[in-house]
């Protein structure tokens, strides 16, 4: 199972960067950023960091390990830029990026910008059109999708990506569409959830992989929850998935995962100090996970 890590997009760069160079330094296997640009509370002042600039400057500085969005929202940005971004990035990082993409949400960041969050139903046709865009663009010599909200015709994205196929991850949790949106085109699939969430919605992904025909195995299934190591879980989290609060009790967790077949649990840095502390959190996590 995969290991990496998820730097707050709160933090300053400097940090963002530490952790991430101590990840690629000790044996991680990746680094992911979030596309927000504000925080998700009625205090929306503080200051986030904008994921395109900031999976640019870590591809660019921080070696061997795999750099990802998590995830775009598509609301945010036209399919194409999109697609011209992802080949970019992974040219800088010499195809170690992974595009991770989702049908956007938050609420205060589209009111404040003046950017239109659709209906749901709508959301969702949005986000289906717009992978169909970037999969073309990123795979094929011209595309063309002339769709409801997206039409690019004859059109191109060069250079092409160093990897082929750049992999596709789509963050979904959805039952009724958005995971057999994942089945039809992902190559990577991501949620938030305890492991008991995580194997009953990759049994929902595998089911409408048969019913398309198409290997489920074909995707790589990867989540988070937010982690303590040492000390116990804080309260006021919310419905927010967390694991650990003992070093044996995130060894269960860990174990866990394995267990439903994750391939790669992704670890949010909120609950693991500040400083020397969470690097040292950072190189426990890692040692439980490899064992």
């Amino acid at each position: 199972m995969r290991i990496s890590i998820w730097p707050g997009a709160e933090h300053s760069f400097a940090e963002v960067l530490s952790m991430a160079r101590h990840a690629a330094g000790t044996g991680w296997d990746g680094v992911w950023f979030a596309d927000h640009f504000m925080p998700n509370d009625e205090d929306d002042t503080g200051p986030i960091l904008e994921c395109g600039s900031v999976v640019a400057a870590l591809a660019a500085a921080v070696p061997r390990v795999r750099i990802g969005t998590l995830v775009y929202g598509n609301t945010y940005r036209h399919p194409a830029v999109v697609a011209n971004m992802a080949a970019t990035v992974d040219h800088i990082s010499d195809g170690r990026f992974v595009l991770g993409v989702g049908a956007g949400w938050q609420v205060n960041e589209h009111r404040e910008y003046g950017i239109t969050l659709p209906p749901k139903r709508e959301l969702i046709d949005r986000f289906e059109e717009a992978v169909q865009v970037m999969l073309g663009l990123l795979r094929e010599p011209r595309t063309t999708v002339r769709g409801r909200y997206y039409e690019v015709v004859d059109a191109v994205c060069e250079p092409k990506p160093v990897q082929n196929p750049l992999p596709l991850l789509i963050g979904a949790k959805g039952e009724q569409r958005m995971l057999g949106i994942v089945a039809k085109y992902a190559d990577m699939w991501n949620a938030w959830g305890l492991p008991s969430v995580i194997k009953h919605k990759s049994d929902v992904l595998d089911r409408f992989c048969a019913e398309i025909g198409r290997d489920s195995k074909a995707i790589s299934r990867t989540a988070q929850a937010l982690v303590a190591v040492d000390g116990p879980i804080p309260d006021g989290l919310g419905a927010t998935p967390v694991i650990g609060g003992s070093r044996s009790k995130l060894a269960d967790a860990i174990a866990e995962y394995r267990a439903i077949g994750l391939d790669e649990l992704i670890i949010p840095d909120d609950l693991l100090g500040t400083g020397a502390a969470k690097l040292a959190a950072m190189d426990t996590i890692l040692e439980l996970v490899r064992g």
